[in-house]
């Protein structure tokens, strides 16, 4: 088996659409699993229909109908419009109940939390673009089979970042999955013991093709992106930034865990457990080589490797006492962490104080920090920037400092992290 991830970019339009059959047609399909996320920024969108639900349902529909239009237009560019406009024609039907089933939830929920309405919504957009596209296949004779990844994914009911069921998961893939087809399923989504759909978190799709590469025993997984392969830098925010034709599993790791945003930091590790390759390539040029991500592999070209986080926070405790911040402090604030779902990146403490730059994921800021101030002295500083410099030089760090406000710098042998205002 080969497991081939195609992510928003390359689904865009029409023409992304299209491209995604050429690479098949290019590659192979035989023996495949297709992994799509959602088109373009559709997630996004759908957040904005979210936020309408809970803060302003005047706007609901309004901007439910921009999701719509837009997969409209991709519609009429990849089929027939005399047949679009036949309310027989399957892609029109499928698409439609999809959009009336997201209807039906918004007019029958009952729930007030917004992490459980988050995940039973935002999935539609994995849901319409493997609809689309699976039928855009099936009419160019590139034959295949859609499945509903919930039910093959099992999770508990941690809704937005669910935690995989790894042996109901595994038992349910070996029974239900058809390995001589070409098939196609969704990224991101599960579903849990009530069949809630859940999400595996933001750019989850790319851990969807390791669970299905893991437990399908594949030869490989292959992420598809708009960029060459895995490179040292993100090119938004840096200059001249360099293909890695090979990394190892462990440097992976270290880049996906410091927030590179090529691979998804849970991806790896089932990969790693099987030594299944993992491939990075251009969906552009799906003959190039890309990125080969195995075992045994040193970094190849040898660079310093750059990464930042932006809009982060960054937190600094002391006692109110001077007294010392000891192990019995610091477990209450981690406690604190872990209870308001703070996503913790870098940590620093000396005898009386404890800073920690955190991702506020679920926007529990101000909680959190009316719990903080109750037992410490609390300085915050929001929208800050964590650059990660993995295999430094004093030249890379000149590069990243410039003429920055560093907050807070720390080194190990093999890293330094630099939190910037």
């Amino acid at each position: 088996m080969h497991v081939f991830k195609f992510g928003g970019a390359s689904v865009k339009d029409a023409a992304g659409v299209k491209n995604i059959a050429s690479v098949l047609q290019k590659v192979g399909s035989a023996n495949t699993l297709i992994i799509v996320s959602a088109m373009g920024k559709t997630t996004n969108a759908l957040e904005v229909v979210i936020k309408n639900y809970f803060e302003d349902k005047s706007q609901l529909q309004s901007s439910l109908q921009e999701v719509k239009k837009y997969h409209n237009a991709i519609l009429l560019d990849l089929f027939d419009p005399d047949n679009y406009r036949d309310e027989n024609h399957p892609t029109f039907k499928n698409v439609s109940t999809l959009f009336d089933e997201l209807n039906t939830f918004f007019t029958t929920n009952k729930s007030p939390d917004y992490n459980f309405v988050y995940d039973q919504v935002i999935g539609f957009g994995e849901l319409v673009s493997t609809t689309i596209i699976s039928d855009y296949l099936n009419t160019i004779n590139l034959k295949n089979n859609w499945i509903d990844v919930r039910t093959q994914i099992k999770t508990d009911n941690y809704y937005r970042r669910a935690n995989v069921n790894w042996e109901e998961t595994q038992s349910l893939i070996t029974s239900k999955f058809n390995k001589t087809i070409l098939n196609i399923t969704q990224g991101f989504l599960g579903s849990d013991s009530n069949n809630f759909t859940t999400t595996l978190g933001r750019e989850g799709s790319d851990y969807t093709a390791a669970i299905y590469g893991y437990c399908l025993n594949a030869e490989s997984v292959t992420i598809w992106k708009d960029v060459p392969g895995v490179l040292n830098a993100d090119p938004r925010y840096f200059e001249n930034a360099q293909l890695l034709n090979k990394i190892s599993y462990r440097e992976a790791i270290e880049l996906a865990f410091y927030g590179a945003s090529v691979i998804h930091p849970k991806t790896l590790q089932p990969l790693q457990g099987k030594e299944i390759p993992l491939y990075v390539k251009s969906f552009l040029n799906p003959e190039a080589a890309g990125t080969r991500i195995g075992k045994n592999v040193t970094l190849e070209p040898m660079i310093p490797c750059f990464i930042v986080k932006k809009n982060q926070v960054l937190i600094s405790l002391s006692s109110l006492d001077f007294s010392y911040i000891v192990e019995e402090n610091i477990g209450a604030i981690f406690n604190l962490l872990h209870q308001y779902k703070m996503k913790v990146d870098v940590i620093q403490n000396s005898a009386i104080s404890f800073s920690v730059c955190v991702d506020n994921l679920f926007n529990n800021l101000d909680k959190l920090l009316h719990h903080l101030r109750a037992k410490f002295n609390v300085t915050c500083n929001e929208n800050v920037s964590l650059y990660t410099i993995r295999h430094y030089n004093e030249n890379a760090i000149r590069q990243i400092e410039g003429d920055k406000t560093v907050l807070l710098k720390q080194l190990t042998q093999e890293t330094v992290q630099i939190v910037t205002k």
